[in-house]
């Protein structure tokens, strides 16, 4: 042992310590001046369901978040802007739903009258973004118009997709956000948007919008889950990296302003590709079954430290714009952590 000794204090006297990486992480102060990675708020978009009326109520798979009704929005996001939360994703909960979409965009749509009541309230204190889809809103469940094969007509939904980008448009949207993966989903928004003069409406495309089960508490919130069959004749196959690249680039081509890849913790490889290729800002979902999966396991982990690891892996992958269902708890964990 004391051979041991001995060999082991010439090994270490024979180093170069000139160079001590712990130096850097002598503190804490040190540790935030060297930090490489950081979370602002600004770069997050809180997630908003809405409903139409009643009392605002908890989704049971997605502890602490709720349908909140277009009664209460005012409150909700006063609340948020005192926290410095100003960028918001609206989603419509339906119980009015048809073959069409139709409520998706009426004018006595949900989405298109918390708009006009939250812009004509807040102007541009706030940056609305709206979710375009017919999920919500149609009795199939799918994403667009179900044919006699019970196969979603690609494009017949754009017309409707269309429809309610516009009607989003003129209620006063700072952003359409077309989820539908449609083909061609950006391009026809974009021209149609443009020929009836709204060219200061810009697009976040969900463009890597990958077939995956995290979408399952999403699917209760919104109210809609596909009554048969699955999406994934439309949405992409985890197994085809190369399309969701593809499709990033085929929507900033067609005119995106922000692209997306959803889910993001699972797909943080496609959000690192991404982010080597393209200059146009990129956004990831960390969406409603990573959420519950943390809520889940708090008994047993800190949660807290949790998040706040998980978001800065999205971060640290490259994502400029992160929408997460924790944005209203980020405030608090960045001053008590970072």
């Amino acid at each position: 042992m004391n051979d041991f000794n001995i060999i082991s204090r010439d090994i270490i006297n024979s180093l170069n310590k000139t160079k001590r990486d712990r130096r850097l992480r002598k503190n804490k102060n040190i540790i935030k001046l060297v930090s490489e990675v950081n979370l602002n708020i600004n770069n997050f978009i809180y997630p908003l369901f809405i409903k139409r009326f009643g009392e605002n109520e908890e989704i049971s798979s997605m502890k602490g978040i709720f349908r909140i009704s277009i009664d209460n929005l005012l409150k909700e996001v006063n609340e948020c802007l005192n926290l410095g939360i100003r960028n918001f994703i609206l989603f419509g909960v339906e119980d009015r739903k048809d073959k069409f979409g139709k409520y998706a965009y009426d004018q006595d749509s949900i989405v298109v009258k918390s708009i006009d009541l939250l812009k004509k309230e807040f102007k541009d204190d706030i940056l609305l973004f709206a979710d375009v889809c017919l999920c919500e809103y149609t009795d199939s469940g799918h994403c667009g118009v179900v044919d006699i094969n019970n196969y979603v007509d690609n494009d017949l939904t754009l017309g409707l997709l269309g429809k309610a980008a516009v009607a989003y448009a003129q209620a006063g949207v700072d952003f359409v956000a077309p989820s539908s993966n449609m083909d061609f989903q950006v391009a026809y928004i974009r021209k149609l948007l443009d020929k009836l003069g709204y060219y200061n409406v810009g697009i976040m495309a969900y463009s890597a919008k990958f077939n995956s089960v995290f979408y399952s508490p999403f699917r209760e919130a919104a109210d809609s889950a596909p009554k048969f069959g699955d999406r994934s004749s439309y949405q992409i196959s985890p197994l085809s990296p190369k399309q969701a690249i593809n499709r990033i680039l085929k929507d900033i081509e067609e005119g995106a302003d922000i692209v997306m890849v959803k889910p993001a913790l699972a797909y943080l490889d496609i959000i690192y590709q991404a982010k080597q290729l393209i200059k146009t800002p990129l956004a990831a979902y960390n969406v409603s079954g990573e959420y519950a999966m943390i809520k889940n396991v708090s008994n047993f982990i800190d949660e807290e430290k949790l998040i706040l690891e998980i978001l800065l892996s999205i971060k640290r992958s490259g994502a400029d714009i992160i929408i997460s269902y924790f944005t209203k708890s980020l405030p608090y964990l960045i001053q008590k952590y970072l």
